[in-house]
């Protein structure tokens, strides 16, 4: 009986000899053997192996390739993790690639070298060790990074800002937060609700820039059914539906000044009247406040009271740009990718080294907001396992204005390009390709590995 400690190898093969041959092959797994599409999923739900070889040609389509791409694609959705290497015999040259593109880690050609994919296969059992330990590793670093519940930062200064909201959190008192576009100011203010005894009522947000003047009043206070056309009933405001916990108001900077009068009586006596109402209502509400603009320049100006401005500003919160996070850009852009990737493309695994060093060198003038797009869209687009810099639209090491002066992963993103443009002149071919680099069939091999590119 096999040993439980040996991985296990799932042979996908029909023809019955080799089947044998391929089993006795492999003394440090534990291989099983399916001669179908329907035995091959059976096996790999029940047995859930690192390593797959899979011959294209399975009945009913023994001469052709269907039934085994079919075995691929649902390998692939059920468990993208898996690497699978795909049998080509002489002259299927598109079959294999199709497979790589479908997600398979390599492809053997018929007839079968043991030796040959015997390498390969403990290759592809080595990587997927190595990926396990990366999910694991990124995991628990999500988890130790994250603080109040839910915001992931490894850097002080945003640790800091955590720590504040967290001591003000059980208090009363307005919070003003102060910071640019993208920063998390809403992610933060939600913490603040989640941190404060007030977590059993409603958290209500905002956005007062994104409301016309004309119908922000009745947004934040409400109107009484008949107070102007369209008025078809009664209708709480913000400012009700937030009672007992808390409202955040965002660009808080954009509410006209004869609102700010209305803001300002609410937070002096905490009563409001509705629209069309003579009638004040009690409201125990908590206000939490963002924006990005200079509020000291607009009370100069005489666009924000300064009245207005100390009731909510009674603790003022500064949130520093991403790019004042040093190490967060990473540590956030692997936890977006992890998430979209489950969600939109599990195929793709993690960010390729140019990436890394693109993602540490950009100034991020959107910040959280603007990484959170640009790894979406990445995910979604990459045809490889691997996102690369190009996928983010990003400039790649020792490009445009020095952006990025690390020497290994300049390095790294010319190795890359000489080797595409290689494989482009000689059309895919390893060995023509090998001869124009100047190196070995098999060095050739391990950097296509690396860099996860495909002749």
């Amino acid at each position: 009986m096999m040993s439980d400690t040996k991985p296990k190898l799932l042979i996908v093969e029909d023809d019955a000899g080799l089947q044998a041959q391929l089993k006795w092959a492999y003394p440090d797994f534990d291989v099983v053997i399916a001669g179908d599409r329907a035995s091959a999923m059976a096996a790999l739900r029940a047995e859930e192996p690192a390593v797959v070889t899979l011959d294209l040609g399975l009945p009913p389509d023994p001469d052709g390739t269907s039934e085994g791409f079919a075995v691929l694609d649902e390998i692939m959705a059920l468990k993208p993790d898996t690497k699978v290497i795909v049998a080509s015999g002489h002259g299927a040259r598109e079959s294999a690639l199709s497979a790589i593109a479908k997600g398979a880690y390599d492809f053997y050609q018929k007839p079968v070298d043991i030796e040959a994919l015997g390498l390969i296969v403990r290759r592809a059992l080595q990587l997927h060790a190595i990926e396990a330990e990366n999910r694991n590793l990124a995991s628990r670093s999500g988890e130790d990074n994250r603080v109040l519940g839910r915001m992931i930062t490894g850097a002080p200064e945003m640790v800091k800002v955590a720590r504040t909201i967290e001591r003000v959190a059980n208090t009363n008192v307005s919070v003003m937060l102060l910071g640019a576009s993208g920063t998390g100011k809403e992610l933060l203010a939600r913490g603040l609700h989640e941190a404060s005894d007030r977590n059993k009522g409603a958290f209500v947000a905002i956005n007062c820039a994104a409301i016309p003047e004309n119908l922000l009043e009745s947004e934040l206070f409400g109107h009484e059914k008949g107070a102007f056309t369209g008025a078809v009933k009664t209708t709480e405001g913000k400012i009700e539906m937030a009672g007992g916990g808390t409202l955040f108001l965002d660009e808080v900077g954009d509410i006209p000044l004869p609102l700010q009068v209305k803001l300002l009586r609410f937070l002096q006596e905490r009563v409001i009247e509705r629209i069309g109402s003579r009638k004040s209502i009690e409201v125990d509400t908590r206000i939490v406040c963002a924006t990005h603009q200079n509020l000291e320049a607009m009370i100069a100006d005489g666009r924000f009271r300064e009245d207005l401005f100390y009731r909510l500003a009674e603790i003022v919160v500064r949130i520093p740009s991403l790019a004042e996070r040093p190490g967060d850009a990473a540590l956030l852009a692997k936890a977006f990718l992890a998430r979209f990737a489950k969600e939109m493309n599990p195929v793709v695994k993690g960010f390729a080294p140019d990436a890394l060093a693109a993602i540490d060198g950009w100034a991020w003038p959107g910040n959280v907001r603007e990484l959170e797009n640009r790894v979406k869209r990445a995910v979604i687009m990459t045809e490889g396992k691997l996102v690369g810099a190009a996928d983010l639209d990003l400039a790649e090491p020792g490009e445009g204005d020095d952006q990025l002066l690390n020497l290994k992963s300049a390095r790294e993103a010319t190795d890359r390009r000489v080797i595409r443009h290689a494989l482009a002149r000689s059309e895919g071919n390893i060995s023509s390709t090998a001869k124009i680099l100047g190196i070995s069939r098999p060095t050739l091999y391990d950097l296509l590995k690396q860099y996860d590119l495909h002749a």
